[in-house]
C-alpha cells in the first residue's frame, strides 16, 4: 500500500512533468524563438509552485516525525531556493 502523502507528491510531479513535455512540444510546434520563449516563461511560474507544494505535502507527511528545529531547518532551506530563484 503507497503511503498518500507520496502518492500525492509523485502525482504532482507527474502532472508537472507532464506539462514540461507538453510545453516541449508546443515549442517545436511553434519553430519560433520569440513564441518558444513565451512558453517557456509559463513554465518559470509553474515551477516554483509544484516545488513548494510537493515540499509542503512531504512536510506534512513527515510532520509527527520532526522536531520544531529541523522544520524550522527545512523552511529555511527552501526559503534559500526560493531567495535564489527569484533574486535578479
Amino acid at each position: 500500500m503507497l503511503n498518500k502523502f507520496v502518492m500525492s507528491m509523485a502525482t504532482l510531479r507527474f502532472v508537472s512533468g507532464s506539462l514540461e513535455i507538453a510545453a516541449a512540444l508546443i515549442m517545436l510546434r511553434l519553430n519560433q524563438v520569440d513564441k518558444a520563449l513565451l512558453v517557456n516563461s509559463g513554465l518559470a511560474f509553474i515551477g516554483p509552485f509544484v516545488l513548494l507544494t510537493t515540499t509542503t505535502i512531504g512536510l506534512i507527511g513527515m510532520a509527527d516525525k520532526l522536531s520544531f528545529g529541523k522544520l524550522l531547518w527545512v523552511l529555511v532551506g527552501v526559503s534559500c531556493i526560493f531567495i535564489g530563484i527569484l533574486k535578479k
